[in-house]
């Protein structure tokens, strides 16, 4: 694993409706089989691993997530049309709406549970 902060971080503009500042502080480079864990003040835990193919961009949405306080969701941007997974710690679900409200996010799908994720499965199956 290699870390390269960026000191001072690199600042830019995001959002849609309400524009915010966030901060680019590094580049993390993983080899194959590495894993790095990012961590909340509440003990929620977000694993990243890398494989020769790739990553695991998340831990298991039904298990390790849930465990950390963590619910996985599916949405879509109303105005770009743009699908993305994001994480959502369990009890801020109101400030997640909010959110969602103000970036016209729709909550395509909860991916939290195993009835979601099987209803889920079950309707990509009858769609074939």
């Amino acid at each position: 694993m290699k870390f390269a902060p960026k000191d001072p971080p690199r600042r830019f503009a995001v959002g849609n409706t309400v524009t915010f500042e966030m901060e680019d502080c590094g580049s993390l480079a993983l080899e194959p089989d590495e894993q790095v864990t990012f961590t909340t003040p509440a003990g929620g835990e977000y694993d990243v691993a890398r494989k020769d193919w790739g990553f695991y961009a998340t831990p298991s949405l039904n298990g390790r997530l849930p465990q950390f306080g963590l619910r996985g969701v599916l949405i879509r941007n109303r105005l770009t049309g743009r699908y993305f997974v994001l994480l959502v710690e369990r009890g801020r679900e109101d400030s997640f709406a909010a959110y969602c409200t103000q970036e016209s996010l729709d909550t395509v799908a909860w991916l939290d549970t195993d009835d979601a994720l099987n209803g889920l499965r079950a309707a990509l199956e009858a769609a074939g």
